[in-house]
Order: C-alpha cells, then sequence, then structure tokens
C-alpha cells in the first residue's frame, strides 16, 4: 500500500479539486444547470489552476516514486542483459579474429 500512496493521494486531490468547484457551480448558480457542460469546462480550469498552485509537493512525490519505480526496473533489465552477455561470451566463440557471417532466413 506505501508504494501506491502518493499516486492515490495526488489522484485523490486532484478530483477533489475539480468535483467541488464543479459542485459549486451546479448548487449555487441556476444558469449552470442548464449549461452542464459550460460549468465542466469552468471546474475544470478552477481544478488546473488549484492544483498548479496547491498540489505541488504531491505531485513531486508521486513523480518521484514513478522515477524510482522506473530505474529500479531498468536497473533490474540491465544486470540481466549483463548476465545473458557473459553468457554468450563464454559460450565458446572462436578466438580467431575471422568470424563467419551466414545470413539467416
Amino acid at each position: 500500500m506505501k508504494n501506491r500512496a502518493p499516486f492515490l493521494v495526488y489522484t485523490v486531490l486532484r478530483l477533489l479539486a475539480f468535483l467541488v468547484p464543479l459542485a459549486i457551480l451546479w448548487f449555487f448558480f441556476p444558469i449552470f444547470r442548464e449549461f452542464w457542460w459550460l460549468a465542466a469546462i469552468f471546474a475544470a480550469l478552477i481544478g488546473v489552476s488549484i492544483s498548479m498552485l496547491f498540489l505541488r509537493a504531491p505531485l513531486t512525490d508521486a513523480s518521484a516514486r514513478l522515477v524510482e519505480r522506473r530505474g529500479g526496473r531498468s536497473e533490474a533489465e540491465q544486470a540481466d542483459a549483463d548476465a545473458e552477455d557473459e553468457a554468450i561470451d563464454g559460450s565458446g566463440h572462436p578466438e580467431s579474429g575471422s568470424t563467419e557471417s551466414t545470413p539467416r532466413g
């Protein structure tokens, strides 16, 4: 659960940054009940503004966690590739400089 916490926190806060302005526009301004799509557009703009101003720390945490996960995966893949290279190099290739190149078909 600890692995997904930054993503979960950021996602919930972003949803709240959209849904709270949408509810305020919907309930307190009757014109937006008729033009619901306009309320959704304004709520999205307000939500983006709120997230840019106030959600910098959760975004940084989520991004750092993503980089950490991708970095760990890359190191494991690199270690696997190194092990495969060592296995291929130790499999008895001819030591002479000439190599046969045959097309595969």
